[in-house]
């Protein structure tokens, strides 16, 4: 039974790609090589992975890459579906994945905060009252009437940041968002995780920094080939990852 202190419930997770072999890029290698089929590779993602997150947790994900770390936090945020096994959620999640992708390069930043702020459910009522708070903390306040085609890609992930921070959720799905900007929008990144923590927020954090694993996060699990291999305090998890 799925208990209300349980954030997130994940029981037997499978997620498999299909790797072409080779490409076919234009119209004519289709038609040339009509009748014969393409060739993939399977590429199991995550094999019968299982997990529990409770409500008010700090839980770091680390891992080399592909593991299938960035794989889990899409399925628990819905943006893929599982091929076997379920997800069940306990609340309203606000994903730090792949920042800036909705963002409308011929709108304005003014324009892009809306716009991503309705992608991420948040009401236009609401984003107006958090604006200005929200174009402070990407410090971008000289150029939101630009087009955002016009900034830079860490202006834009400072933006998107910056926003996705402002949504009411129970849930943080945070996928290496913290490396966004310098050195100085970095700390105020890690130091509103740490207020987001204290509020009793959930948070999932991926990241191939594990001093910053060690210093947010109360636990950990480390993850390879698509198989969870250990669970534990976040400084155990790390050691036995380094000692691999």
């Amino acid at each position: 039974m799925f208990m209300v202190e349980v954030a997130i419930k994940v029981e037997h997770l499978t997620k498999e790609f299909k790797i072409p072999h080779e490409r076919r890029d234009r119209l004519k290698e289709h038609f040339v090589h009509l009748f014969r089929p393409l060739k993939y590779e399977t590429f199991k993602a995550l094999d019968d992975v299982s997990l529990e997150v409770k409500k008010g947790e700090f839980l770091g994900i680390i891992g080399p890459n592909g593991a299938g770390k960035s794989t889990l936090l899409k399925l628990i945020a819905g943006v893929l579906k599982p091929d076997a096994g379920s997800i069940t959620v306990n609340g309203r999640i606000s994903p730090f994945l792949e920042l800036g992708v909705g963002f409308e390069p011929e709108l304005s930043g003014k324009d892009n905060v809306f716009l991503y702020g309705v992608l991420l459910g948040i009401s236009r009522k609401e984003i107006k009252e958090r604006y200005n708070t929200i174009v402070a903390f990407a410090e971008l306040e000289r150029f939101m009437d630009q087009k955002v085609k016009n900034y830079s890609s860490g202006m834009q992930m400072r933006l998107a940041f910056a926003i996705t921070a402002h949504v009411d959720a129970d849930i943080l799905l945070v996928d290496e968002a913290l490396v966004v900007g310098d050195e100085s929008f970095q700390q105020k990144c890690l130091q509103t995780m740490d207020r987001l923590s204290e509020e009793g927020k959930t948070i999932i954090f991926v990241s191939h920094d594990l001093d910053q694993v060690i210093d947010l996060c109360i636990s950990a699990l480390l993850i390879t080939n698509g198989k969870v291999r250990c669970s534990g305090t976040s400084e155990d998890v790390a050691k036995i990852y380094l000692a691999q």
